[in-house]
């Protein structure tokens, strides 16, 4: 296992994006690593995230052409990953699909509510963990050591001019490997649809899909 604490690799600058809601999002519902689709409202974060990160690179004099583009191969992620280049009226290189980035599995808790399984007294939602949280690991799956031991993994050949649509598992730990922000309150932060993060310098700028409407 890797110590997350460690920050084994040198983080480069890159854009995250989590994909846009699903009607498991909206009802509350543990989904972790199941395949869980878009819902309307997701579409339109997606198709709205596009011109929002057009406008970043442009204001940052960036050619997306040079970038590498990542997702995590679930359909939230790559429908949300397409409807963002779509924006874009140039080739783009190929998008690579990283099972690196699949979500955090709930194992058993998946398709469960969060209250649901708040009943049963053995995960808890959001706003009710500490910092011990972060190695719980439900009956088969993951904790967020096992993530961010992944995330690791990936970073090694991460480089600049990255794009990468994903979760909101994975941007929390990403906060915590790549800000330093504790565990307690990543853990307890509620990662926001229809935004770009930029990470540079080794901290986080959220930019609202808004700032382009």
């Amino acid at each position: 296992m890797i110590d997350s604490t460690m920050h084994q690799v040198t983080w480069p600058d890159f854009y995250f994006a989590r994909h846009g809601e699903t009607n498991w999002n909206r009802e509350r519902r543990y989904q972790g690593s199941r395949d869980i689709p878009l819902n309307e409202t997701g579409r339109r974060q997606a198709d709205s995230n596009g011109p929002l990160l057009r406008f970043l690179l442009e204001e940052a004099g960036s050619d997306p052409a040079k970038f590498k583009w990542y997702a995590s191969p679930l359909s939230r992620a790559s429908e949300t990953m397409e409807r963002m280049r779509a924006a874009f009226d140039i080739p783009l290189p190929d998008v690579i699909y990283d099972e690196r980035l699949i979500e955090i599995s709930f194992g058993k808790f998946e398709g469960l509510l969060h209250e649901e399984i708040a009943r049963e007294r053995e995960a808890l939602a959001p706003g009710q963990r500490d910092a011990t949280y972060w190695n719980f690991r439900p009956e088969g799956g993951e904790n967020y050591q096992d993530l961010a031991d992944r995330l690791l993994d990936f970073a090694q050949g991460l480089t600049h001019h990255s794009i990468i649509v994903a979760h909101g598992g994975v941007l929390r730990v990403l906060r915590h490997l790549v800000e330093g922000v504790a565990r307690g309150e990543v853990l307890n932060w509620a990662p926001p649809q229809g935004v770009i993060a930029h990470f540079a310098a080794g901290r986080m700028t959220l930019h609202a899909a808004q700032k382009t409407w």
